[in-house]
């Protein structure tokens, strides 16, 4: 019974979608016009196909799945805006003949404005085309973000310290391998005296991060590369057959960033002497203000020890950590970096002029660096993607932090 809602939804919505086309095809030569219709109803009938088929996940590659997938998401997408527009047509019209009945008027033409489907038609496909070379041209297209951060009372032997970000990779998305090597050039041609990784190595499970271990033990840091889980690591978004089997996910996740070179702190921090001056590194697990993901930080654990440090840096994967509780209850940690939110992967950024996403309805602090006090966080956008496969307008991340003296 919901396969069969399911697929009358779909052809409803298609049905209601395709009369713009329809208009919009009217004065076209017929062979033109039913190629038309033929391409327009070949994605429903192969999403309802898909439907049908059991378990297409577990019948079609990576490859195809993502493909199949993204075309889908892109085609209604940009499908909903045609609708829209079509739904304003059908209150103007329904406005207008109850309006003729009260007046009396007798003369009505119940024929759709050609206007309003054009326009739904040419809004509809700046989505489409923006989806589309969001997945052709930006996936892999790593940008290198720079922030200066001035900490009062900075101790002279930590100045000019730099400190590569980078975060949610989701390996298991990536559908190539080389072009994700060029991430890894760019974080080491910033010769940073540290790398943090804050969380998402993978979407589900931990074998996905197999194929890229060789391109992120290249990643090169004076002082160490020191990682954190982001929500995805925990393997809590896959049904296990048993609580052993989770475990043992977890266990092997950990040992690959052993296999990488990296530090992994789980809630748990790291003393550093640099040039005689204390560094804490402090990591804690997943944190989140949303109720919706499991909170399995513990600050006070983690920070503990580190009372003597001469600055704190704090790594905590979900933002909305920092407004609830570091600035209230830790306000000695200068820098928390986090990730988590991608930037929605969505979104128009213009330096000094303008930066939105969707995603700032549901984040405060969603990408880029902020301050509170003296306190600082820095939320990066992410090197991977997940779901839709691409980016628009909001560019994989490499982030360096320089720290100067305020």
């Amino acid at each position: 019974m919901r396969l069969a809602i399911l697929i009358s939804i779909v052809l409803l919505f298609d049905l209601y979608a395709f009369q713009a086309f329809r208009i919009m095809a009217q004065s076209w030569q017929p062979m033109l016009r039913y190629f038309t219709y033929g391409l327009y109803w070949l994605i429903p009938f192969a999403l309802i196909g898909w439907i049908l088929w059991s378990g297409p996940e577990h019948h079609l590659n990576k490859h195809a799945s993502t493909l199949l997938r993204t075309v889908f998401f892109i085609v209604y997408i940009s499908k909903l805006l045609v609708v829209g527009f079509l739904f304003i047509d059908d209150l103007r019209r329904a406005t207008t003949y109850v309006f003729n009945q009260f007046a009396g008027r007798q003369s009505f033409d119940p024929s759709r404005s050609r206007f309003l489907a054009q326009m739904g038609l040419a809004m509809g496909a700046v989505p489409f085309v923006s989806l589309l070379w969001g997945v052709i041209r930006n996936p892999y297209r790593y940008t290198l973000f720079k922030e200066t951060v001035r900490i009062p009372k900075l101790p002279a032997a930590l100045h000019g310290l730099r400190i590569v970000q980078i975060s949610d990779i989701h390996t298991g998305s990536f559908l190539l391998k080389d072009p994700v090597r060029n991430s890894v050039s760019l974080i080491n041609e910033q010769k940073p005296d540290l790398v943090f990784f804050t969380g998402d190595l993978v979407n589900t499970l931990a074998k996905e991060a197999e194929p890229f271990l060789d391109v992120f033990d290249k990643i090169q840091a004076k002082y160490g590369v020191y990682s954190i889980l982001g929500n995805h690591d925990y393997g809590d978004y896959h049904e296990w057959e048993r609580a052993e089997d989770k475990e043992a996910n977890f266990q092997l996740l950990k040992s690959m960033h052993a296999q990488l070179g990296w530090d992994l702190m789980l809630n748990e921090n790291r003393l550093l002497d640099i040039r005689g001056e204390k560094l804490a590194i402090i990591g804690v697990e997943n944190y989140s203000s949303h109720p919706r993901f499991p909170k399995y930080g513990d600050l006070a654990k983690a920070a503990a020890g580190t009372e003597g440090a001469s600055l704190k840096l704090l790594l905590s994967h979900d933002p909305s950590h920092w407004t609830e509780q570091v600035v209230n209850d830790f306000q000695d940690i200068a820098i928390t970096f986090s990730g988590h939110t991608h930037g929605m992967q969505f979104g128009v950024e213009i330096p000094g002029w303008i930066k939105w996403s969707p995603i700032k309805y549901v984040y405060k602090q969603w990408a880029g660096l902020y301050q509170q006090g003296h306190q600082y966080l820095y939320v990066n956008r992410g090197l991977g993607y997940l779901g839709y496969p691409g980016r628009v307008g909001i560019m994989p991340e490499v982030t360096l932090l320089e720290l100067r003296p305020a």
